[in-house]
């Protein structure tokens, strides 16, 4: 017969292979070896020497390209053809074979073929199966040859667990499916278990399988013939090594399945486009999860297999985008505000926050909506559109997000602190999280560390207690809260610009709370109703700057309904000074009175008023100069008798600071203080120092902190108090509390003031006082206000003044007159006077009361600012200002 050429798919047994055609892996024949006879692989168990037999054909043949001839045929009912192979480096077979003692020569050998031909090979075999014999080769042997080999894991969970971490040799003895393997695990050389197996991290279409319930034939699916081929010719009899990972559901062993040159076959098979990354396999495959989504991409992007049709989505994200959060609907659900203050409700990509349905999640529900508000709110973030969730039942159109804080994924945090668990996505899904391996692999570690909703234990319920709901609940409340200075709080609900619901953690209160000193006007309390003019503006404003922030507050009283009455403070600053300086309120002067922070919530409003904002749009000065006797008159009859009259206080002063934003002064009265001032910074350069008192700060500073810092001009220390505080950047903004002038500072350059012979509560308090100019009213434009703080700073540098104090404001600035007492010999000859004189200041159109009854002084004031006009001085270098008003 003719030599045929073939490749050798596989060996059967020490006698037996499968040959494929080389052009088409399809078309198969089996051939026997002519002759001969190997012992048997059976399923009850090999005879002696079966796997060693079948190994040495299959390390020989497995792959290779072969010649072969077929010599004879048996016709049982499989019709069997016997022949001999030939090797392309002219190895014979069966020869080798019985040489190297791994096949016997049948007894009937000599009856199957009976050609002269025939006979004079057989004799050549006899020749080489006698020498094997004497040898002890092969099958001879006198001992060995027995092989514990199993075809079932009584316990694949414990035997992965054994064999975790451990690379085991096996050969593929069968491949089911792109993804299914039996393979032979070679535990040691005497025991070997053959198993199913599961290909880590993907998932083939399935092969053509008939239904063991109805015998129906299952077609399969598409892909699924060509996965299986695509393994089977690189693993089929390969061998191979298997680190198991994992067991599936069904107790399958899943696990990595390594070619020995070319390693790991899964990310071969994503690239062609022959299988899908599956989810459930991440927490087992980890990181290496990644190689297997990159490879699975490149089949998608160039639509190979089972992405041909695939059709790529179009992204309407272009990209990053930045924002603030301005609320917390859930742990997996926020409200984002750019820019332009246009907000969007966004979902957390591929998270849940803990399911209401669920009694061992829903207790987490507040704890994490909590755990975000505290880490987000009001805070800057940017983030990406992963996708939309279309609308369904009961849920709109749903946008979901990677949101980042600082460069940490906001999803992958709530994850790792049990505060959220992962979605399990369709196939199909494209909102997934570009990280969700890694969300995954932390759901599955905060689960074994038991945090937050994976813990045995609920947390402890927060019960608030609504003190606002009646007067009486109120009222026993209220002595408690008045107490207290500054309490801090979470703004709950915002209800108008002045009205919110607050709760009181330390407290487990809840209250309803309305700011005190002001009046905002009323928005809409539904559709149907009408807002007062700026109404909903205050409300909306209230929003964005308080809603679901911590807080401070300070309780008065309460009202007849139960609400609560005081200051809130939000970044440290009186929300009721932010409204009133955005014209959304306006001062409700008894009770402003009442709080005592009247001149603070006055000039608020009136720098709104000046600004024309909000409420104070079309403002007209000339309605306040008509109802000011009336102000007047009762401010005379207050508390203070002296209020309308100019006082006659001279002081000796020095001026150490004058702030380039405001012109407002700062001073230093000279005297006692001066000399106990000089004392003291002498006793605190040497304590500073003394190596053995270089403290840093114990804690981050607050605003308000007393500090002692290194300024920058002399790197001497100085008293000081904190005014800003930026954590991020670790700065603070320091004001020198003895001479008024201010810089940020890092915090490595302060340290703490808490040494009784230093403190300004105990020893010298703070040297320099707030201090303005009376009679004189300051220039709005920066470059003229720029002119006076220059001017000013050099007229009084380093020379000691006499000040007149005008007048004391509640809040401690002094209202001065200031004089040279070298140059001014005279009432009228003061810096105020020069001020005015030079165009750097006018007098005021609108007056204080006592500043009204010192008519000598204001016209001498008024001949120095007509004669400034005249010469086009200052800020009247371009005619007269105030003709037009």
């Amino acid at each position: 017969m003719a030599q045929m050429e073939a490749k050798v798919k596989s060996v059967l047994s020490g006698d037996t292979v499968i040959l494929h055609n080389i052009n088409n892996p399809k078309q198969e024949r089996t051939l026997s070896l002519a002759f001969v006879s190997a012992p048997r692989m059976r399923r009850e168990g090999d005879e002696p020497f079966a796997f060693e037999s079948r190994d040495f054909l299959r390390r020989l043949l497995v792959g290779k390209v072969v010649h072969f001839r077929v010599l004879y045929k048996i016709p049982t009912g499989a019709n069997r053809e016997y022949g001999v192979i030939a090797l392309p480096n002219k190895t014979q077979l069966p020869e080798l074979a019985v040489a190297e003692g791994w096949a016997k020569i049948r007894d009937d050998a000599g009856r199957k073929d009976d050609s002269e031909e025939a006979a004079s090979y057989l004799e050549k075999l006899q020749v080489l199966e006698a020498r094997a014999k004497a040898d002890s080769k092969g099958v001879w042997q006198e001992s060995g040859g027995r092989i514990s080999s199993t075809s079932e894991l009584s316990d694949p969970k414990s035997f992965v667990d054994e064999h975790k971490g451990k690379a085991i040799d096996a050969i593929v003895e069968k491949v089911l499916s792109g993804d299914r393997l039996i393979v032979r695990l070679l535990l040691s050389p005497t025991e070997h278990v053959q198993t199913m197996v599961l290909m880590a991290g993907i998932r083939a279409p399935s092969t053509k399988r008939t239904n063991p319930s109805d015998g129906k034939e299952q077609p399969a699916e598409p892909f699924g013939e060509e996965a299986q081929q695509f393994v089977e010719t690189r693993l089929l009899q390969r061998n191979v090594v298997i680190n198991v990972l994992g067991v599936s559901p069904n107790g399958q062993v899943v696990a990595n399945v390594k070619h020995p040159v070319n390693g790991n076959i899964a990310p071969f098979l994503l690239k062609a486009g022959l299988a899908r990354c599956t989810d459930h396999h991440t927490t087992l495959l980890g990181q290496e999860m990644s190689v297997l989504r990159q490879a699975e991409k490149a089949a998608r992007d160039s639509r190979q297999g089972l992405f041909k049709g695939h059709v790529a989505q179009k992204s309407t994200a272009p990209g990053e985008f930045e924002a603030v959060v301005s609320r917390i609907q859930s742990a997996d659900t926020l409200f984002l505000r750019n820019k332009a203050g246009a907000e969007r409700r966004i979902n957390l990509s591929s998270v849940r926050q803990p399911k209401p349905s669920d009694p061992k999640q829903a207790p987490w529900q507040a704890e994490a909506k909590e755990f975000l508000r505290k880490k987000l709110i009001g805070k800057h973030v940017k983030f990406t559109i992963d996708g939309k969730r279309a609308a369904t039942e009961g849920y709109d159109e749903r946008e979901m997000a990677t949101v980042t804080f600082q460069g940490k994924n906001v999803g992958l945090v709530l994850v790792e602190n049990g505060m959220a668990s992962v979605i399990r996505h369709r196939q199909e899904d494209t909102d997934r999280s570009p990280i969700y391996d890694d969300l995954l692999l932390a759901e599955q570690k905060a689960q074994e560390e038991q945090k937050g909703l994976w813990s045995p234990k609920a947390p402890a319920a927060k019960q608030y207690v609504d003190y606002s709901e009646s007067l009486e609940k109120a009222k026993r409340q209220l002595t408690l809260l008045s107490r207290q200075r500054k309490v801090p709080a979470i703004v709950d609900f915002v209800k108008s610009g002045s009205r919110f619901t607050v709760l009181v953690p330390r407290e487990n209160a809840k209250l309803t709370f309305v700011l005190s000193g002001i009046r905002a006007p009323r928005s809409a309390r539904n559709p149907t109703d009408k807002a007062e003019p700026f109404g909903q503006e205050a409300h909306d404003f209230a929003n964005r700057r308080v809603a679901q922030r911590d807080v401070e507050i300070d309780v008065e009283d309460c009202d007849k309904m139960g609400g609560f009455i005081g200051s809130l403070y939000v970044n440290r600053e009186n929300f009721a000074k932010a409204l009133l300086e955005e014209g959304l309120a306006s001062v409700h002067a008894y009770s402003a009175e009442k709080s005592g922070n009247a001149n603070e919530l006055f000039a608020a409003e009136q720098k709104a008023k000046d600004a024309r904002k909000g409420m104070w749009h079309d403002y007209d000065p000339a309605q306040d100069e008509e109802e000011e006797p009336t102000a007047v008159g009762a401010e005379t009859n207050g508390t203070n008798g002296e209020a309308a009259t100019r006082r006659k206080d001279y002081r000796d002063v020095v001026i150490t600071h004058v702030d380039e934003t405001t012109g407002k002064l700062k001073i230093q009265q000279v005297g006692t203080g001066t000399a106990a001032l000089t004392e003291l910074m002498n006793a605190f350069r040497s304590f500073h120092l003394n190596p053995t008192n270089n403290q840093p700060l114990l804690n981050p500073p607050r605003a308000g902190d007393f500090v002692a810092a290194k300024f920058t001009a002399d790197d001497e220390w100085y008293r000081a108090r904190i005014r800003r505080n930026d954590r991020e950047a670790k700065k603070a903004e320091v004001v020198y509390i003895d001479y008024g002038n201010s810089e940020t500072l890092p915090w490595s350059r302060l340290r703490p003031l808490t040494q009784p012979q230093f403190s300004p509560s105990s020893k010298l308090k703070a040297q320099a006082l707030d201090a303005q100019l009376s009679f004189c009213q300051l220039p709005t434009n920066p470059e003229y206000l720029a002119d006076f703080v220059h001017f000013i700073a050099q007229e009084t540098a380093d020379r000691q003044l006499v000040a007149n104090v005008d007048q004391v404001e509640k809040d401690g600035t002094l209202w001065v007159t200031l004089f040279d007492p070298k140059q001014s010999k005279t009432g009228e000859q003061s810096i105020n006077a020069e001020v005015v004189g030079e165009g750097l200041a006018m007098v005021p159109k609108k007056l204080k009361a006592w500043e009204r009854g010192s008519g000598e002084v204001l016209g001498a004031l008024g001949k120095r600012q007509a004669e400034a006009v005249e010469e086009r001085r200052g800020m009247w270098e371009y005619g007269d200002l105030t003709e037009d008003d």
